[in-house]
């Protein structure tokens, strides 16, 4: 018996509507945490919790595990999606960029995605998915030109905070063709455990090597916390993995286009950070920029 097309639709809408949903909320939980823990010690507390639970899960799952080669390929991933994206960013939110900023830069990663993708995968993008690309990316600047404006502070934040972000937008686009190139046939909880061991490793490096490891136990910390593990860092992730293994590379990575809007409109919610009118403008335009790549036209068939 066939999928009921209706049921099929909703599916294919709402996976990648959660997964938006869930990954903007990282960039809310780390605002909360932040001034409680130094950034390499706050993701690496993270990702033990986070590992914990991902072994339960596997006990109870006993997934395959890849051996050692493949395993190798999910370390690389892990550093570049996990280790270098959560670094970079918690690193240019403690140094004072706002969450909805970093948010934006790093919503650039569907067009440096894609030219990846074109000189590795060799994945073939339509006229119609380059100007969605496109049309994406000026909707992330009207919402970065309104955050700017807004900001009574001009929108100045030290200039060394570009490094982390720069640094967090190239890791989570490598990670991301790495990811489909060599990891897809990975089981998706071994292979996210695998991962994760690879970040919590550059994450300790980092803790034990430039910070005091000093954490305060405030409630906002705690709830924070738990949201990061079990919202983002397995429930967001394990999405992120399955989007990929399913979709292109540059089809995966336009979804990050819509985390800026919704992460401004959890600021505006939660911190009472205006939302603009410009932003309003440039989050729709940032939305029918990633339905130009992600849906696909219906196939004409042969005469």
């Amino acid at each position: 018996m066939s999928a009921n097309p209706r049921s099929s639709a909703l599916f294919s809408i709402g996976i990648p509507a959660l997964f938006v949903w869930l990954w903007s909320t990282g960039f809310i939980g780390a605002k909360y945490g932040l001034p409680y823990a130094e950034p390499f010690t706050l993701l690496l507390i993270r990702m033990l919790f986070t590992l914990a639970l991902l072994g339960v899960l596997a006990w109870i799952l006993k997934p395959r595990w890849p051996g050692i080669r493949a395993a190798g390929h999910l370390a690389v991933t892990g550093v570049l999606v996990h280790g270098c994206y959560l670094g970079g960013v918690y690193y240019a939110i403690q140094g004072g960029m706002p969450s909805g900023i970093i948010s934006l830069i790093v919503g650039l990663q569907p067009l440096v995605t894609s030219a990846v993708a074109i000189a590795v995968l060799k994945e073939r993008v339509s006229v119609r998915q380059w100007l969605g690309l496109m049309l994406g990316l000026i909707g992330v600047s009207l919402v970065l030109l309104e955050k700017f404006v807004a900001s009574e502070a001009g929108g100045s934040f030290p200039a060394w905070t570009l490094i982390w972000a720069a640094l967090s937008l190239g890791g989570i686009s490598l990670g991301t063709v790495y990811q489909k190139r060599r990891g897809t046939k990975a089981d998706l909880v071994s292979g996210t455990f695998i991962q994760y061991s690879a970040a919590a490793t550059l994450f300790a490096i980092g803790a034990f090597s430039f910070e005091t490891r000093e954490v305060e136990w405030a409630l906002p910390l705690i709830l924070s916390m738990a949201w990061l593990v079990l919202g983002v860092s397995i429930g967001a992730i394990l999405l992120l993995m399955w989007l990929i293994r399913r979709g292109a590379a540059s089809q995966v990575a336009s979804l990050f286009y819509l985390v800026p809007p919704v992460t401004a409109l959890e600021a505006f919610l939660l911190f009472d950070e205006r939302l603009g009118l410009l932003a309003m403008a440039g989050g729709t335009l940032s939305i029918i920029g990633v339905a130009m790549v992600v849906i696909r036209p219906p196939a004409t068939e042969p005469s």
